[in-house]
């Protein structure tokens, strides 16, 4: 079959500030909470962190040739707020300001599109000692540091998103307490998940006043949860953690309302909703849809275990392309929102550089083939998707498991630094030339 996207579809890739700059403590940087939580031992397998990285602080420009190598016409990349504020707020650093010039130039010059993510969790340090995301001012503190960045890189970048995947910030990070900051309390966790759809608006609305031409928005971590059987609770089940994993996040950015059904099972820990706040929260431009796999469910009851039936990846996650299709349409049906685009999909294995100094990864140039022809499917079907930017770029940190999972198209060998396209890579390169496959 000859799948072919519309001429205008915008081809890219994607990584975080964290997971690949490195240079964690130089030029003035502050601490962030993922310097502070990567250092605990216990809380990363290995006790692996992000002091290194993929060094792309120093190494951008190798790795922009590397983009133009592969005909990427866009690269998604995050802004560490601590490189810019070291304390959160107050005194800016300029010299991480002048990083991000240097490196926005270089994308330009080489006629990449940047797209910048605000806050990929790396929320500086000393804002979590004020409270951190439960704290209602952070709304304000995030939206000085919007401005910022807006007044110093808005000639040049057009896409911006606010936030990456609120959904994990608030759940891992505040309810399970799996990643930075670390910490275990449910009504905390709702609470910073409204104030990252607050923080959303209000740096959209100061963004806007600056430059209207902008086009902002927010990416989600999509779940899409797949009942295998008909049973009325596994049912019941898909549709409550529909509401508790998009729809608290994306329903006040798209309709301006809270769901009902978690105000009715959490009626003590949802903040008292506010309809200034919820008319601040309604505001965006696009959509960043992050799809990995479907959350499955059988007799009531999320599965835990691997089922024969699905292949899994190095995250031991589940292959689900048809479950992208519905989880995209299921965004369409619900919301009908003005525009999506697929801000991170994409697949964990275990590579590794063969003796002719190639990376074959075979499962993931399939996974690739497959999940395309799920956004194409769903394009046809009427979904207003515009971009793919698949993660990740290169083989980076990935947060609480190390550098064990590689999601890469580029090969990273941390030990010496060199790069080593995959390839998929060359795979997803063909596809950018011929807008399709």
């Amino acid at each position: 079959m000859n799948i072919q996207f519309p001429e205008d579809f915008v081809w890219g890739a994607a990584t975080a500030a964290y997971q690949v700059e490195g240079a964690a403590f130089e030029d003035g940087k502050g601490e962030s909470i993922w310097d502070r939580f990567s250092h605990v031992p216990g809380n990363v397998e290995r006790n692996e962190t992000g002091d290194v990285a993929c060094d792309q602080y120093h190494r951008y420009p190798e790795d922009i040739k590397l983009m133009q190598e592969m005909d990427l016409q866009a690269y998604r990349f995050s802004i560490s707020w601590p490189r810019i504020y070291p304390q959160g707020t107050g005194a800016i650093n300029e010299k991480g300001l002048d990083h991000y010039d240097r490196m926005v130039d270089a994308l330009l010059e080489a006629g990449i599109d940047p797209w910048i993510t605000l806050y990929h969790w790396d929320l500086p340090q000393a804002l979590h000692e004020r409270g951190g995301w439960p704290n209602r001012d952070i709304a304000d503190w995030f939206t000085d540091y919007a401005v910022t960045m807006a007044e110093r890189l808005g000639d040049r970048v057009k896409h911006w998103m606010t936030m990456n995947e609120p959904w994990v910030c608030a759940y891992f990070g505040y309810r399970d307490g799996i990643m930075a900051p670390g910490i275990k309390d449910h009504k905390l966790a709702l609470v910073a998940a409204y104030h990252f759809n607050l923080a959303h608006g209000r740096a959209y609305n100061a963004m806007k006043a600056i430059h209207p031409n902008l086009k902002i928005g927010i990416t989600h971590a999509t779940q899409q949860h797949r009942a295998l059987d008909d049973h009325p609770e596994s049912r019941a089940l898909a549709e409550f953690l529909w509401e508790e994993n998009n729809g608290i996040f994306l329903e006040p950015i798209l309709a301006g309302s809270y769901p009902q059904a978690i105000l009715d099972k959490y009626p003590d820990q949802v903040p008292t909703l506010e309809c200034t706040d919820l008319a601040e929260m309604n505001n965006y431009d696009f959509i960043g849809l992050q799809y990995y796999c479907d959350t499955l469910i059988r007799n009531g009851e999320r599965v835990q275990e691997k089922l024969p039936e699905f292949e899994y990846t190095e995250m031991g996650w589940p292959i689900t392309p048809d479950g992208f299709y519905n989880n995209i349409m299921e965004y369409v049906r619900r919301y009908n929102p003005k525009e999506l685009a697929i801000t991170e999909n994409g697949m964990a294995l275990a590579d590794e550089v063969g003796r002719d100094g190639r990376v074959n990864d075979i499962r993931r140039q399939g996974y690739f083939k497959a999940h395309l022809s799920a956004v194409h499917r769903a394009i046809q079907d009427g979904a207003p998707l515009t971009a793919y930017l698949a993660w990740s770029f290169m083989d980076n940190y990935e947060w609480a498991c190390g550098y064990r999972p590689r999601f890469g198209m580029v090969h990273t060998d941390y030990a010496t630094q060199a790069r080593t396209i995959k390839e998929s890579g060359y795979l997803f390169a063909k596809i950018i030339r011929n807008n399709g496959f």
